[in-house]
C-alpha cells in the first residue's frame, strides 16, 4: 500500500508542498530517496525508535520513502512528524481519512515527543493559501505561527497528538492554538531612554528625523561622548510596525529560526547590532542552506554598526546594493533566494585612530593617519548615508547640572505624526517612510520652489555632491517637513537637511 502524507519546505521567504510517499513491499531495508540531506537521512533512525516508543512497529520489510518533487533538495529534520504519519497508515495500524486536509510538521525526539522547526509562520501562510483545513505543528512552532487567519493552526506536544487530530475521532479544538495569546508587548519603559543623554541636541533631532523618514545615519565623536547609548535609545522612539510590515520581517525570523518569534507576529521593530569581527555571510546571508543575513534580520528596524571603521572594508562595501536596492539576492547553483533588507543603518565611529581628534595635544594622530583611517568607510557608503553628524563631548555643566532632558516618549509622538503622514502619502505605493521613495516618487512628493532650487544648485556645486546625495537631500527635506507639519518643503527644510551631509566629497 502507498501512503501519502503532506509536508512543506521553504526556500527564501517561500514554501512549496512537499509530499511523503511511503511503500511497503516484500524484501528488506529502508530507503529515503528526494534529495535528501543530512539531517533527512537521519530522520530514518529518529522515526524508527520514536514509533517503537509509541508502541507502533515498524515492519521487517522493504519501505520506500520518497520526498516529492524528487529535484528539490530537501533540508533540515522538519520532516520527521510526516515520515512517521506516512508509515503508521502505509501498514494499516491507523486510518487517517482526512490526512490529505493537512500540512504536517515537526522534528521527532527518541520518546515521541516533538521539538520546532524552522520556518513554521510561512508554511502556514502557505497552507492557508492552498486551502488546507489545519497545520499541525509542534507547541513551540505553534505559537509562531498563530497569527494565521484562515486556518487552524494545532499545537501539539508529542506524535500521539498529532495522531489523535489526524484520526478526527474527538473533539481536536482543545489543540487549536487562540490567536491573541503570549503576544509579545512593547518594552519602551525598559528600553535606554532620551531622557538619560545630556545636552547633544543636534544628534538627538538627527536622530529623530532618522527615525520619523526611516534615513540611515553616522555618527563621529571621540569616546565617551554618548553615541553608542544614543544610538541604543533610538528603538524607543521608532512607532510599532504594522501589520504588513510584521507579517513580512516575523517571516525572515521564523525561516532563521529565531526564538523571538515565538509568540506571534513582530511587533516592535528589530535592532541588530552585531559585532565588527561579523563575517559577509553573517551580514548578507548565505552559506550551505542560504539563511538570512543581519541586514534582513534589520528588515523594518535597524542595523546599527558600531565603530563601522572597524569591519572589514569589503564587508561594508557589501552593504552597498542592499541598502539602495531593499533587498539582497543569494544565488545558488539551482536557485536563487531574495531577502527583503529594508533597514535604517544606523553607525557610530571615532574621528581618528586615536579618537581624541580636534582636542588639543591629545591626538597625536598625523594628517595622514586620520585619511587613512576614515577612507575605510569608503566614498560610495558614506554616499549612501543619508546624515552625517559630528558628536562632541558633552560639557561638564550639562553633566554634572540638573537640566531634564526631553522623554522618548514625546519624540516618539511627533515621530509617530510624522509616520502617519508618510503612510496616507504612499498609501497607494509599496512603500512606507520617505527615505524608500524612487525617482518618480521623489519628482511627485518632493517639489520645491525657485528660492529653494537656487539655494540648492549652489550647495551642490559647492559640496561636489552626487545625484544620490542630491536626491537623499530631497528626501531628508521632506522628512523635516512633514514633523513640521508642512505641506511643502520650504527653504529651512533644505538647508537644515543639507547640514547633515558633513562628510561629502567632490568625486569628479
Amino acid at each position: 500500500m502507498v501512503s501519502k502524507s503532506y509536508c512543506a519546505a521553504t526556500i527564501g521567504l517561500e514554501a512549496l508542498l512537499i509530499t511523503v510517499e511511503i511503500d511497503i513491499s516484500m524484501g528488506v531495508g529502508i530507503h529515503l530517496v528526494g534529495l535528501p540531506d543530512s539531517a533527512v537521512k537521519e530522520s530514518l533512525l529518529r522515526v524508527n525508535i520514536a514509533l517503537a516508543s509509541c508502541g507502533y512497529r515498524v515492519p521487517g520489510k522493504r519501505i520506500v520513502i520518497n520526498l516529492a518533487p524528487a529535484d528539490l533538495r530537501k533540508e533540515g529534520s522538519g520532516y520527521d512528524l510526516a515520515i512517521a504519519v506516512g508509515i503508521i497508515m502505509a501498514t494499516e495500524q491507523v486510518e487517517f481519512p482526512n490526512i490529505k486536509d493537512y500540512i504536517i510538521m515537526g522534528e521527532l525526539a527518541l520518546n515521541g515527543d516533538l521539538r520546532a522547526v524552522p520556518g513554521a509562520l510561512p508554511i502556514a501562510i502557505f497552507a492557508q493559501k492552498m486551502g488546507y483545513k489545519g497545520c499541525i505543528l509542534p507547541s513551540e512552532s505553534a505559537l509562531e505561527a498563530q497569527d494565521v487567519e484562515g486556518i487552524a493552526i494545532y499545537s501539539v506536544k508529542s506524535i500521539r497528538e498529532a495522531i489523535e487530530i489526524l484520526t478526527e475521532c474527538e473533539d481536536n479544538s482543545k489543540y487549536i492554538v487562540k490567536r491573541g495569546e503570549n503576544q509579545g508587548q512593547r518594552t519602551i519603559m525598559q528600553q535606554p531612554n532620551f531622557r538619560d543623554v545630556k545636552g547633544q541636541k543636534l544628534a538627538k533631532r538627527g536622530l529623530e528625523v532618522a527615525a520619523a523618514g526611516g534615513h540611515n545615519l553616522i555618527l563621529i565623536g571621540s569616546p565617551g561622548s554618548g553615541k553608542t547609548f544614543m544610538a541604543t535609545c533610538l528603538p524607543s522612539i521608532l512607532p510599532p510596525m504594522n501589520r504588513a510590515e510584521s507579517l513580512e520581517t516575523s517571516k525572515i525570523y521564523s525561516i532563521a529560526g529565531h526564538s523571538i518569534c515565538k509568540s506571534g507576529l513582530l511587533k516592535d521593530r528589530p535592532f541588530r547590532a552585531p559585532h565588527h569581527s561579523a563575517s559577509i555571510t553573517s551580514l548578507i546571508g548565505g552559506g550551505p542552506n542560504a539563511i538570512p543575513g543581519e541586514i534582513s534580520l534589520a528588515h523594518n528596524g535597524v542595523l546599527y554598526l558600531d565603530e563601522i571603521a572597524e569591519f572589514p572594508t569589503k564587508a561594508i562595501d557589501n552593504l552597498r546594493q542592499p541598502i539602495e536596492d531593499g533587498k539582497v539576492t543569494i544565488s545558488r547553483l539551482k536557485y536563487k533566494v531574495t531577502y527583503p533588507s529594508s533597514f535604517m543603518l544606523i553607525a557610530s565611529m571615532n574621528p581618528c585612530p586615536c579618537g581624541y581628534y580636534g582636542q588639543g595635544e591629545r591626538c597625536r594622530c598625523t594628517q595622514n593617519m586620520i585619511n587613512r583611517y576614515m577612507s575605510r568607510v569608503s566614498g560610495p557608503i558614506l554616499d549612501r548615508i543619508d546624515m552625517h553628524i559630528f558628536v562632541r563631548a558633552v560639557e561638564s555643566e550639562l553633566l554634572v547640572g540638573d537640566t531634564v532632558e526631553e522623554e522618548s516618549e514625546v519624540i516618539a509622538q511627533r515621530v509617530r505624526k510624522a509616520r502617519d503622514i508618510q503612510l496616507e502619502r504612499f498609501k497607494d505605493c509599496d512603500i512606507y517612510t520617505n527615505a524608500q521613495m524612487n525617482a518618480a516618487q521623489i519628482r511627485e512628493f518632493c517639489q520645491i520652489d525657485e528660492p529653494s532650487k537656487l539655494f540648492l544648485n549652489k550647495a551642490i556645486t559647492k559640496l561636489g555632491l552626487s545625484a544620490r546625495a542630491y536626491s537623499r537631500i530631497l528626501k531628508l527635506s521632506r522628512t523635516i517637513a512633514d514633523l513640521d507639519g508642512n505641506p511643502q518643503i520650504s527653504l529651512k527644510n533644505i538647508s537644515e537637511a543639507i547640514q547633515y551631509r558633513n562628510l561629502d566629497r567632490d568625486t569628479n
